[in-house]
């Protein structure tokens, strides 16, 4: 089967996708895109996160097929004539970037908590991005970088 959906943006079709084919699948091995992280392949660790028609998803349980005619975002879609977004230059800045595996889910994550709540807590940073595992930090420079990017102190 093949899938047209419009991935950062643009049109693409991706061709012979294989029914059990997953989103994450799709967008690495097929359109090319690699900031997505393949790590559990449960929706447990939150490496693969994406928007699909604006809702924060994992990619890895979401089936290709369901992407048709929708629209994903991925975190190269977020920064502008291939500049970093404030969020991921924040994410730099903070130093909260070490192995850079878990950091596509969180500046994802982040996007997605910013643009709920410009101004989150401490207690709504940890809450929207419990479903990111990172296995390098303690969170401390994560924590710093949300609010870094939501202009906090």
């Amino acid at each position: 089967m093949n899938v047209t959906c419009t991935v950062n943006g643009i049109v693409r079709e991706a061709d012979s996708i294989w029914e059990g084919e997953s989103l994450l699948y799709m967008l690495r091995e097929r359109l090319g895109l690699f900031g997505s992280k393949n790590a559990c392949e449960q929706g447990e660790c939150g490496s693969c996160s994406v928007y699909l028609d604006g809702k924060l998803v994992c990619a890895c349980l979401v089936l290709a097929g369901q992407a048709e005619g929708r629209e994903v975002v991925t975190v190269e879609g977020l920064g502008a004539d291939g500049g970093l977004h404030p969020i991921q230059q924040a994410f730099v800045e903070a130093g909260a970037v070490q192995c850079g595996f878990c950091t596509p889910g969180l500046v994802v994550a982040t996007h997605d908590l910013l643009r709920r709540h410009p101004h989150p807590g401490d207690a709504e940073i940890r809450e929207a991005l419990a479903g990111n595992i990172c296995r390098c930090t303690g969170y401390a420079k994560i924590i710093d970088a949300v609010n870094l990017a939501a202009g906090e102190p």
